[in-house]
This record gives structure tokens, sequence and C-alpha cells, in this order.
């Protein structure tokens, strides 16, 4: 038992765990916020939290206010209630309801890699948890950004505020709708995803040594040396090849 627990100590072990916890705690907080700057808001601006399930938070009800002018709903998770009114001019988004289901699925398999019973399969397991959660998280980003895009251009032709063209938020970044100014970016959900991600490819980096955590300081200090060592030593192979490989004068 402690010879089990002492290789969960191991760095290609321990964050894979760690990934997961984060992974389970960006359920907790939002994973995407947008700020909205408008004239009926002097000097003030609004914020709307989105979680990974169909929740907001923030100033989404005079955000929602702000939308109906442009005729742009907030989406419709379709099997549930969420936290807002629905207009019957949204979009049907019911895959927002899988956020956790992914989320949960992917720490799980953090917890089933770290233990892992040999080092042939932990590395396998850690090739295809950093493959697969990367193609996930890719795959997830590229489909909301489309959902994004049905949003914006499928905007209600009776809205008050009339001659407003499609667009297409994006899910990181600037944009504009008529005099309303928007900036999309991560919550603290979507750092921590970030970072559990990260944790993963270090953990991959590290599938061929025995190093503990406490041992990853000192390997990140050496890491530059180690670059330098192998790029000089390239180098001067290279050179060796030229000189060996050039002709000679007998």
């Amino acid at each position: 038992m402690s010879s089990s627990l002492t290789r969960l100590t191991e760095i290609r072990r321990a964050l894979p765990l760690a990934a997961a916890a984060l992974l389970v705690g960006a359920l907790l907080v939002p994973v995407w916020k947008i700020t909205l700057t408008a004239p009926q808001y002097p000097g003030q601006e609004l914020l709307i939290e989105l979680y990974a399930y169909p929740r907001l938070g923030g100033d989404f009800a005079e955000v929602q206010g702000l939308n109906k002018y442009a005729g742009f709903h907030y989406p419709d998770p379709v099997f549930i209630d969420p936290n807002y009114a629905v207009s019957e001019a949204a979009i049907d988004v019911p895959e927002w309801l899988l956020g956790p289901v992914v989320f949960v699925s992917l720490s799980l398999t953090g917890v089933f890699v770290a233990f892992a019973p040999t080092a042939r399969k932990l590395k396998a397991g850690l090739t295809a948890q950093l493959v697969g959660t990367v193609t996930v998280f890719v795959g997830m980003f590229a489909f909301i950004q489309y959902r994004l895009y049905q949003a914006g251009h499928s905007l209600d032709p009776d809205a008050p505020l009339r001659g407003i063209e499609s667009f297409t938020p994006p899910l990181l970044g600037p944009y504009e709708v008529a005099n309303i100014s928007g900036f999309a970016w991560f919550g603290p959900g979507g750092y921590m995803t970030v970072l559990a991600v990260l944790l993963l490819a270090t953990a991959y980096l590290a599938r061929d040594i025995e190093a503990t955590v406490d041992e990853l300081p000192a390997l990140a200090r050496a890491l530059p040396g180690a670059v330098r060592d192998r790029v000089g030593g390239g180098a001067a192979a290279d050179r060796d090849r030229d000189v060996d490989g050039g002709d000679h004068v007998g």
C-alpha cells in the first residue's frame, strides 16, 4: 500500500491527479465570461458569466434586456429550465447539458491513468489522455463557436432595433454589435481547464522518468541547460559529419 502511494508522488502520476481535481473544480465556477459596455450604462461594465452547464451569472438580466433590442437571445438548453428567461426565438443548444459529463469523464480518466499498474501502461495512458483531452476541448471550442455563429445569424426580425447585420461573436476576443461593445475571455474555470491541460502535457513529457513532484523545481531549473546541451551537441555532431564526409586529397 505504501509503495502504491509513493508511486503517486511521481510527476507522471501526480500531475494527472492534479489535472483531474482542476477539471472537477472548473464545474463550480464560471468557465467563460463576457464584459459589455453600452451607452445605456455609462461608465459601467456589465458582466456575464457562463458555466459548463446551463447557468449564467453576473449581470445577465440587464444584458438580456440589451440583447432584446438587437434581437440576440441567450441559447435554449431545451431539456431543462435555466436560471434565465428563454425566448422562443433562441437557438437550441441541448449539448450544453453535457458539459459536466465531459469534465467528470476526463477527470476519471486522469485518475485511471495515474493508477496504471505498469510503466508501459502508464506511458500509453498518458499519451492517449493528452491527445484525447486536447481533441475534446478543441472540438468543444469549435462547436461552441459554431453555436455563436448560429446565434449571431439568427437575429429576431421583430427586434426594436432594425438594420443590424448578422455577426459572429468570438469565443475569445472583442466584438461590437450596434453601439454595444463586448469582450469575451476565460473565466476562472477556463483558466483551471487550461492549467489542467498543461499539467497533462508536463506529465506526458515526464513519462519516461520516475522523478517525484518534489524534484520538479530542480528539473525545471535544469531544463534550459539540457536544451542548450542538446542543441549544441547536435550542432557539433553536424559539423563533425561535414568534416568526415568532406572530400580529401590523398
